[in-house]
């Protein structure tokens, strides 16, 4: 008779000497003591999902509390944008044209290998005019004229900052809270906390957009949207521009509905017992996301045909709704994800790498952007969605006030620059016709109310309903978290 098969964990559990037994539970009894202890302390301090009674999806962790968010939009403008072209006024940069930049205003800042080496560090003032709009009196660029409209419905924060100076790190830095490549993305932390709403979608869409005059572009990968650590079913899934939206979604030719089902139901079988000998949890994950990838085959195509918008709807975002892959067209995808239950939709747009022709790309890239944005923003509220939708538009870092390369009135280019930028965000429980931060003359250095990237992830994550100190996953041995063991505030100024 042969002896029953055993999983490689089952062999290690046999495996495992007299000795190491005691060793591995010597706290065995500490730790029953703590737990009940845990147990006995619930009714004073327990203020998980159940505990609260608050709503938890199944297989979620489940908001800390009421959460003023339920998805998130985010648009990661890729290179940079220039804030003082954009949002940060600076008048008196015009009074500095082609004069270098104090040392004392610098202060020994670590500069990029692209102006490491110039002798000067000429002053660029914006080429472009500014105005104050709305009752908030926030100053905009001309180059935004529909954004300039809703200037009081948005949250403007001026003084972001972060230690990352290139671009790889600081993306990465900006979606996982980790300069280092590896860790669980914004994305991958909202699907693990607050689950799925939608069983024929994923939590946890990205999206790429193609510029419409692309120059300088960054690499973009599925490192940003990885799950890192966490179960690999909360990683982003990406649809693409052209083409299926996802890989392989079709059936081959020749191949039937009837035929893809009974070939997944015996991949389940084979998969289930492959679970249930080795134990992997990535097994499960594979399980579950065959079942979803069959779904989706009727889910997507619904989704992506944009025939059933009204004309008036396609009108808000502009002449570029209609081809796919295009900005316009991409966060209208994105509203028509949060409307079927998607949390989370990341949503990418290269085309801000500035170093130079500053007129040129900028005057390109805000028009890219510019009414789609407004008509997210206005679509959203239309529908009733913007209240429980977080928007959220930046960069990885800024741009510097002085000039990389050639100078003229005309035209120039501008540097990394880490010490501060602006990013905005609207509806989800931020609060409407903020304006936080303050940057000096020069755009170079924060004077007022500094928020970091760590800042901004806990204030997300606070929208969302998690106390990001005990949003936490187990790994190698410690509570990880998206906000890392360095200090983090919540910024309730930002919050409505």
């Amino acid at each position: 008779m042969n002896p029953p098969l055993c999983s490689p964990l089952d062999e290690l559990g046999l495996n495992l000497t007299r000795r190491r037994f005691f060793e591995q539970g010597s706290h065995l009894l500490g730790g029953a003591a703590l737990a009940s202890l845990m147990q006995e302390g619930a009714a004073f301090g327990n203020t998980s999902a159940a505990a609260t009674g608050l709503e938890k999806v199944a297989g979620a962790v489940g908001p800390h509390f009421a959460p003023q968010a339920k998805h998130v939009i985010y648009l990661h403008m890729v290179g940079g944008p220039p804030q003082q072209d954009l949002y940060d006024y600076k008048p008196v940069m015009n009074d500095w044209y082609d004069k270098d930049l104090p040392e004392s205003v610098r202060n020994g800042q670590r500069l990029t290998t692209m102006t490491s080496g110039q002798t000067r560090f000429p002053i660029a003032p914006s080429k472009f005019t500014f105005a104050q709009h709305g009752q908030s009196g926030m100053w905009v660029s001309e180059l935004l004229p529909h954004t300039a409209k809703m200037v009081d419905d948005m949250c403007f924060i001026r003084s972001m900052h972060t230690e990352a100076i290139n671009h790889e790190p600081a993306i990465t830095y900006m979606q996982t809270g980790n300069q280092i490549s590896g860790r669980p993305c914004l994305g991958s932390w909202t699907s693990y906390g607050l689950g799925s709403l939608n069983k024929d979608l994923p939590t946890f869409v990205v999206l790429v957009a193609q510029s419409t005059k692309p120059e300088q572009a960054q690499a973009i990968g599925a490192r940003l949207w990885s799950s890192g650590y966490l179960p690999g079913e909360y990683a982003g899934v990406s649809f693409r521009s052209a083409g299926d939206p996802i890989l392989y979604i079709n059936n081959p030719p020749g191949v039937s509905a009837a035929v893809r089902r009974q070939t997944l139901d015996g991949l389940q079988a084979l998969n289930q017992r492959t679970l249930e000998q080795i134990g992997d949890p990535e097994t499960r994950t594979r399980i579950a996301q065959y079942e979803m990838a069959f779904r989706m085959q009727s889910s997507v195509p619904e989704l992506t045909d944009i025939a059933s918008e009204s004309e008036s709807t396609l009108a808000l975002y502009g002449d570029q709704v209609k081809k796919p892959g295009s900005f316009a067209n991409s966060v209208l995808m994105a509203r028509r994800m949060v409307e079927r239950g998607v949390r989370f939709v990341q949503l990418y747009l290269n085309h801000w790498d500035t170093h130079a022709n500053v007129v040129g790309r900028l005057k390109n890239g805000c028009k890219d952007i510019d009414q789609p944005c407004y008509g997210l923003i206005q679509d959203l509220k239309t529908r009733g969605l913007l209240d429980d939708t977080l928007v959220i538009w930046g960069g990885e870092f800024g741009r510097t006030v002085y000039s990389q390369g050639g100078l003229s009135r005309e035209n120039y280019g501008r540097d990394h620059h880490p010490r501060c930028f602006t990013m905005w965000m609207a509806g989800g429980g931020s609060k409407p016709g903020q304006i936080y931060g303050e940057t000096d003359d020069f755009s170079y250095n924060i004077v007022k109310n500094p928020v970091h990237v760590r800042d901004f992830h806990a204030t997300v994550l606070q929208l969302l309903g998690f106390d990001h100190e005990r949003l936490t996953y187990r790994y190698l041995g410690l509570d990880q978290k998206l906000t890392g063991v360095e200090h983090a505030r919540v910024v309730t100024d930002l919050m409505a």
